[in-house]
């Protein structure tokens, strides 16, 4: 495994994500914002931030599978939203797990999340990027 993920005890402890990925594969990818489009560019989840954050996942994903990769591989998520509230955050986790329950995973990775006034396209709630290691 090329990554390796820690909550240090002097850190504050989250159930979402790990404070620290430690890393040591040779192959580093970097994947582009994903957002809530298929892979014949329909629109997914409009006015409903779990399913975007659902789709945002599983692009994610999918990028890593062509790579060779999963979630496990990744060592850092930033995660974009637009007009972000902090009673938006239940959205946000359950489109975490239903992206979770949907690909058998468990993404841990630290995450940054950033409030933005607007993304590429007027429907569009939030992007995800991620950068990941691999062996």
């Amino acid at each position: 495994m090329a990554v390796t993920l820690v909550n240090p005890e002097a850190l504050p402890k989250v159930d979402l994500y790990r404070q620290v990925s430690v890393t040591t594969g040779t192959r580093t990818v970097y994947i582009a914002g994903q957002v809530a489009r298929t892979a014949e560019g329909d629109r997914i989840g409009e006015g409903d931030l779990a399913a975007q954050v659902e789709q945002c996942y599983l692009n994610v994903a999918a990028a890593l599978a062509e790579v060779g990769g999963t979630f496990a591989d990744v060592a850092r998520l930033t995660v974009y939203f637009v007009g972000w509230a902090p009673e938006k955050m239940g959205q946000f986790v359950e489109g975490v797990q239903r992206a979770e329950k949907r690909l058998g995973v468990s993404v841990q990775a630290p995450l940054t999340g950033i409030g933005v006034a607007f993304l590429a396209e007027p429907d569009l709630m939030v992007e995800v990027e991620a950068t990941a290691v691999l062996d």
